[in-house]
């Protein structure tokens, strides 16, 4: 428990050097410790169903769009969906494609009342490389985490 502590504090910092509303931004491979060393833990996807489809998906991590394709149109239900399948106690850690779609659904999760929030910083795929393909330079996949075809 001392390392999931520890990953848990910095993940705090960064959040108050960031100046984040929430707990913590978590890199890919602390989250996915965190994950698999708490029961109370809970990875939730907020990138759209044809990402999922077409992209691929963390085995076992809830699925709530935070924005819908196409058009990436807000997800009107969003927190409805979010407090009708996670307990307001879970350590809750949201996951996009790069990282700035959780963040954006980090926030309203933490003003619902959920107190353990966390965004995964780089996200399923990460940024571009220099032939702009993601999934090879940072995020998820790049860190070589836990991941299927959708």
């Amino acid at each position: 428990m001392g390392k999931i502590n520890e990953l848990l504090a910095k993940a705090k910092q960064r959040a108050q050097q960031l100046g984040l509303p929430y707990s913590g931004a978590l890199t890919p491979p602390e989250a996915n410790e965190i994950w698999q060393s708490l029961d109370n833990a809970v990875m939730v996807d907020v990138r759209s169903a044809a990402e999922w489809q077409f992209v691929g998906t963390v085995p076992g991590a809830l699925c709530i769009e935070f924005k819908s394709y196409p058009g990436m149109v807000p997800n009107p239900h969003f927190k409805e969906q979010l407090q009708k399948q996670v307990d307001k106690e879970a350590v809750l850690m949201f996951l996009c494609r790069s990282g700035a779609r959780s963040d954006d659904a980090a926030r309203p999760a933490a003003e619902a009342g959920y107190s353990s929030v966390y965004n995964v910083l780089e996200g399923f795929e990460g940024d571009k490389d220099a032939q702009s393909h993601r999934g090879t330079v940072c995020g998820w996949k790049a860190h070589g985490l836990p991941w299927e075809q959708g």
